[in-house]
């Protein structure tokens, strides 16, 4: 056994180094899913079978010592050495390779559980939220609000809160679903979202939006914003109210060269202007709060149901500024 533990320890090790390295495209949740297998296979072996033959070994040297001392105490022998009692502790100690994997399984079964379920933590790696979000941040996702799902599979085995305009939520990037990308919900399945000059329309009536103080960029990591001024607003989607930039110099059109392809284009339309979409059933359009520095649904297209993660609601570390710590819109 001690082998056969090393050798999938090793091929656990392997995966997530050439992950690292970036020689495969990991999957958290599979890895922590296969991981929670393999660690409750061990523990099962070592709760019915592993460790009653180690308490059985250890009776029968109780039993081996007691008639051992009964014999020196006969000869007159009445001090005996600790050898007997260490020995004991080798035969019920746990093994390195259950320690490693029966050891660990309630940990790794737990944080399996708490991930797929009630809250994921992700982390922001770029400006395209700000300023909602900005580079650093470390969110939790809610995993049941839009119902719960699968892990891996990621099937909805309960319905949940259907989506809200201006929820911000994380799901897996359409072009490619190992990443997981984290935007604003602006248009719902039906809809005809428009952003034209960058003004915001859905359904042909305008978004409300206000100019409020300018957003100062204090973040290093947001290498565009950092250390100048920018013109923000606020902006009620539903009925919430959240901010949001503009850039003045940068133009508001989408060429549909800059686009993907993708799946219900044909209901898109592109200008100089900006763009107009029909977003299908059981899809939504999403963009960033950074509207001109945002790669979104104007460039790639509508997500999935099937792709939601969950929705973002709560920063709990930024190390370069704790006092972004707290709940967001």
């Amino acid at each position: 056994m001690a082998l056969l533990t090393s050798i999938i320890l090793a091929a656990f090790a392997g995966y997530i180094g050439a992950w690292y390295f970036g020689a495969v495209e990991g999957n958290f949740a599979l890895l922590l899913f296969l991981a929670s297998v393999v660690t409750g296979l061990y523990w099962l072996a070592e709760r019915f079978y592993f460790l009653p033959a180690r308490r059985r070994a250890a009776q029968s040297l109780d039993t081996a010592q007691a008639q051992r001392r009964e014999e020196l105490t006969r000869q007159g022998i009445t001090q005996f050495d600790r050898e007997d009692d260490k020995a004991r502790e080798r035969v019920l100690a746990q093994p390195w390779w259950l320690d490693w994997t029966a050891g660990l399984f309630p940990v790794i079964l737990a944080v399996f559980l708490l991930r797929s379920f009630i809250a994921e933590p992700f982390r922001i790696p770029s400006g395209s939220m700000i300023p909602t979000l900005v580079t650093g941040d470390l969110i939790l996702v809610n995993k049941f609000t839009y119902g719960l799902r699968l892990p891996v599979l990621n099937t909805k085995i309960t319905e949940g809160k259907p989506l809200a305009r201006g929820d911000v939520i994380v799901f897996r990037y359409p072009p490619q679903p190992s990443l997981d990308y984290i935007k604003r919900v602006v248009g719902l399945p039906g809809d005809e979202v428009s952003y034209l000059n960058k003004e915001l329309r859905i359904n042909g009536q305008p978004v409300p939006k206000t100019r409020v103080k300018d957003y100062f960029g204090d973040n290093a990591a947001d290498a565009r914003v950092h250390m100048r001024y920018w013109p923000q607003y606020d902006e009620k989607l539903g009925d919430r109210t959240h901010r949001l930039l503009n850039y003045p110099d940068v133009r508001a059109g989408v060429s549909e060269l800059d686009t993907m392809a993708f799946a219900g284009k044909d209901q898109c339309r592109y200008s100089v202007e900006g763009v107009t979409c029909k977003v299908p059933e059981g899809h939504y359009f999403v963009m960033g709060d950074n509207r001109d520095d945002s790669l979104d649904s104007r460039y790639w297209g509508f997500v999935p149901d099937a792709n939601i993660v969950g929705k973002a609601f709560f920063i709990w570390m930024n190390f370069g500024n704790f006092g972004r710590i707290g709940s967001f819109d």
